[in-house]
Order: structure tokens, then C-alpha cells, then sequence
């Protein structure tokens, strides 16, 4: 029976803003090289219900600005039921619609991310100290 490599890296990120953008993706290679993982999945996972993980773009930062635009003009803030609790419901929409994470090849010790593609925090809600999970298999 082969032995499994499996282990789950915690690391957290202070975001600046209300709604912000931010690459992670330096972080999360870390933890695949740190994790002695060469072939596998690496999954990144948000440990919040007002934030997301995605892949798309980092070359041009304005993809990121652009997808925060979309979501607000798509889910205005202040008119939703949960508002009356703590007003962040649209944060928790925009959050559920991304997802609190993704999931992505190693091949060879390295994320196969494609030529653009970059793993991406975001922060609706912020700013906050978010948890990330990364578990390697």
C-alpha cells in the first residue's frame, strides 16, 4: 500500500478594505512546497461566510475591481432581511455566489494554474483577519 502525503496549512490575511481584491497565490505555493506534496490536490478554503476564494485573472487587476463592481451593482446592500441583524447580507450573497473555495492540481510541487489564472481572496465585509485553509492530498 503507497503511503499518502496529506496535510492541512492554516495562514490568515488582514484585509484593508471593505471590498478588496487580494492575490494569494504566493501564499498558497508556499504551502504546497512546505506540505512535500508533488502530485495531487490542493484545496484553498475560507473559513467565513462574508468572503470567497476564486481563480481568475492577476495580470491585470482590474479583473478583480471589474468582478467587485459586478457583484455590486448585481446585489445592492441595505435592503435584504439579514440587514436587520448586522447589515452585511449582500456580503453573504456575494460570498455564497464565489464560494468559499477552490480546488487545483499539483503536478511536479507546483499549482497548475494556467498562464493568467491566480488563486484570489475576496473580502466583502472587511476589513477583517481572514483563516484560510490549504489541505494538500
Amino acid at each position: 500500500m503507497a503511503t499518502e502525503t496529506c496535510c492541512t496549512v492554516e495562514f490568515r490575511v488582514q484585509t484593508s478594505r471593505k471590498c478588496q481584491v487580494v492575490d494569494i497565490t504566493p501564499l498558497v505555493e508556499e504551502a504546497v512546497k512546505k506540505s512535500g506534496v508533488t502530485d495531487g490536490l490542493c484545496a484553498v478554503y475560507v473559513a467565513h461566510t462574508t468572503a470567497a476564494v476564486t481563480v481568475n485573472e492577476n495580470a491585470d487587476p482590474n479583473i478583480g475591481e471589474d468582478i467587485l463592481e459586478a457583484l455590486e451593482r448585481l446585489i445592492p446592500e441595505g435592503i435584504w432581511r439579514h440587514d436587520q441583524v448586522d447589515d452585511n447580507a449582500a456580503a453573504h450573497i456575494k460570498a455564497a455566489l464565489l464560494g468559499p473555495s477552490e480546488t487545483i492540481p499539483v503536478r511536479n510541487g507546483k499549482l497548475q494554474l494556467g498562464t493568467w489564472q491566480a488563486v484570489l481572496l475576496f473580502e466583502f465585509d472587511g476589513p477583517r483577519d481572514r483563516q484560510l485553509l490549504v489541505t494538500l492530498r
